[in-house]
């Protein structure tokens, strides 16, 4: 015991410490105190990067200290966002069997025929944004928020617990997937410690249980099914990761040259079936009216930590007198039209025959994206840090550090962002986006020469 003490206790030293930051994190941070937040944040990233320097062959005490950073968030409420709330809405609606899809919670509370547990303090507790727009989590979201409403016993911490053991299970198994995958594709196996351990993970998942991580590991499964050449396996697999979140859909086309024509047609007809049988139990004449319209909010209304948007925003106020209410509206329209062209170019274009190339496409391909977008939520990049791990890209590992700089707009009580502060967060990502590219492309250049 005293020699492993000896061997090891700088990284034991340092988990003690990140424990305790993460305990101030959950219990006594009010969003508004920025200076508080990011000093933590900061102070998280360091001594994790270090733990990870020192024991990253240590696969024991890596994954216990993974999942002791996590139970700290046990019975803690976010503070960072009150998404929560919605989730355990959706889940008791569904518990008292009615489709969360069909009704707005405002409508359900003017209604008032309509009772369930925790009500008054759910709809008290969701965003004025949230009550007032249609559900636009998809079905395997609504079937795990109704699983932890049913668990719960009807309390809103038992449902909240209930999610976040969820989000724990989800990030042990994309850590064990991950490492698999890792090892299919040449790759030191400790790698996916930067995503499992990675400060941003452990808050926005653990903490403010949201379900990228959730996505992810059926993501990474998929994919990991999709190395040992079991694609048939691997498509109902990939069906739950799209119904969880959608983003995975924008990957479909980059799979075509990996799988081949053949088997790309036979893989897309079943990820398709396995969406359309997912979505039959919510499915309403209505259904596709209300998700369209809550889903296209996203392209045409919010705006939250964009790069290029901000931008563009600012030429066209300042120099040509441009309304920004319909500029975000003309926007996402040609967004939407931009991504798929980046997409389909990126698909095509790109030598996508081997994995570790499809999987770099696609990091690429997530990375334009969020560049264009006009919302990026600090963890959206949950997601493309998950993945990126397979590739040579570390670009998402610093975004994981400064997007922690958007979060000084809840300092605010209007939530007006510091552009100055997202001009240092995005010229440090995008600066070390372009610099891998062109070491990319140098390497590529090299060995072709050689």
């Amino acid at each position: 015991m005293q020699s492993y003490w000896r061997l090891h206790k700088y990284p034991i030293l340092f988990a003690v410490a990140c424990i305790l930051f993460y305990w101030s994190f959950a219990y006594n941070l009010v969003r508004t105190d920025f200076v508080k937040l990011t000093l933590l944040f900061g102070a998280l990233f360091y001594l994790t990067s270090k733990i990870i320097q020192f024991e990253k062959w240590n696969f024991k005490l890596l994954i216990a200290t993974g999942i002791i950073f996590r139970l700290v968030f046990l019975i803690a409420v976010p503070n960072l966002s009150q998404d929560f709330y919605r989730f355990i809405w959706d889940g008791e609606l569904i518990k008292s069997g009615i489709n969360p899809y069909l009704y707005t919670p405002d409508q359900i509370m003017e209604q008032g025929t309509i009772s369930f547990p925790g009500m008054n303090e759910l709809y008290a507790g969701m965003t004025d944004l949230n009550a007032r727009h249609f559900s636009n989590y998809p079905p395997v979201n609504q079937i795990l928020f109704a699983l932890a409403a049913l668990l719960g016993g009807g309390s809103v911490m038992g449902s909240m617990v209930i999610l976040r053991l969820m989000i724990i299970l989800a990030d042990i198994g994309a850590l064990y997937f991950g490492r698999k995958l890792l090892q299919n594709l040449n790759r030191a196996n400790h790698l996916a410690f930067w995503y499992f351990l990675n400060p941003l993970v452990i808050i926005e998942l653990t903490g403010n249980l949201h379900f990228e991580g959730v996505m992810l590991f059926f993501f990474i499964w998929a994919i990991y099914l999709l190395s040992k050449n079991k694609w048939l396996w691997a498509s109902p697999v990939y069906a739950i990761s799209i119904m969880i979140k959608l983003i995975p859909l924008l990957f479909l086309p980059i799979l075509i040259k990996y799988l081949g024509l053949k088997k790309s047609a036979i893989f897309y007809t079943l990820v398709f079936s396995g969406c359309v049988i997912l979505l039959l139990p919510f499915y309403s004449s209505v259904f596709i009216d209300n998700y369209s319209e809550t889903v296209g909010l996203w392209f045409s209304n919010f705006e939250f930590n964009a790069s290029i948007y901000n931008v563009v925003k600012k030429i066209a106020v300042t120099y040509f007198e441009a309304k920004p209410w319909e500029l975000i509206d003309t926007y996402g329209s040609l967004l939407k039209i931009a991504v798929l062209v980046i997409i389909l170019l990126l698909a095509f274009l790109r030598k996508n025959q081997k994995l570790d190339n499809t999987l770099s496409t696609m990091v690429i391909a997530l990375a334009m994206y969020y560049f264009l977008s006009s919302t990026v939520h600090p963890w959206y990049v949950v997601f493309l840090l998950g993945f990126a791990i397979f590739t040579d890209y570390r670009f998402p590992l610093v975004w994981s550090c400064t997007i922690i700089l958007s979060y000084y707009a809840y300092s605010n009580p209007d939530f007006k962002e510091n552009l100055w502060l997202l001009a240092i967060e995005y010229i440090v990502v995008i600066g070390y986006f372009i610099y891998e590219m062109i070491r990319s492309s140098q390497k590529k250049l090299y060995f072709f020469k050689k």
